[in-house]
């Protein structure tokens, strides 16, 4: 049972959006449920490695918030940081197709195991396209203030794309 409007998120990418845009409220048109983790939750209420955001994440009760943690495999364990394999093991055992994380062997990962894969960029254009009222070239300038790091093939491919 795949739903196309479900998407699980990790914390890098929550970070993201909250540094870019101060609000999550641009995945609504997107998604008709955005899933956080158990093990990104904590991860985020514990500052994660940037320590903003959380009061906001708090704030969005739309969120499917998990309350118990996901049962991880000793691969998925031994391979990625718990918010990664949280993420792709929760969408493998619910049958959600999409799922958005950011970091390198996540997003490796997460395609082995034939999941949709989106990043943080990847959502800001999505919901631009949708017609959010966003300016991708001041989100990417407001991530890296934060010292949220960006690819600079990949910026210039998403504001290329976004018509930026």
């Amino acid at each position: 049972m795949h739903s196309v409007k479900a998407l699980v998120i990790n914390t890098s990418p929550l970070l993201a959006l909250f540094a870019a845009l101060d609000d999550l409220t641009v995945l609504k048109p997107l998604f008709a449920r955005v899933i956080v983790p158990f093990e990104v939750a904590e991860e985020l209420r514990k500052g994660g490695r940037f320590g903003f955001g959380v009061e906001r994440f708090e704030a969005e009760s739309w969120l499917e918030k998990r309350e118990t943690a996901t049962t991880l495999s000793p691969f998925m364990v031994e391979m990625l940081d718990p918010g990664e394999a949280a993420v792709i093991s929760l969408a493998l055992a619910e049958g959600i197709a999409n799922v958005c994380i950011d970091d390198l062997k996540g997003r490796r990962l997460a395609r082995l195991a034939g999941l949709r894969l989106v990043g943080s960029l990847g959502l800001l254009l999505a919901a631009k396209q949708a017609g959010a009222t966003i300016r991708l070239r001041d989100a990417v300038d407001r991530m890296r203030q934060r010292n949220i790091w960006l690819s600079e093939s990949l910026v210039r491919n998403v504001l290329t794309q976004a018509g930026e």
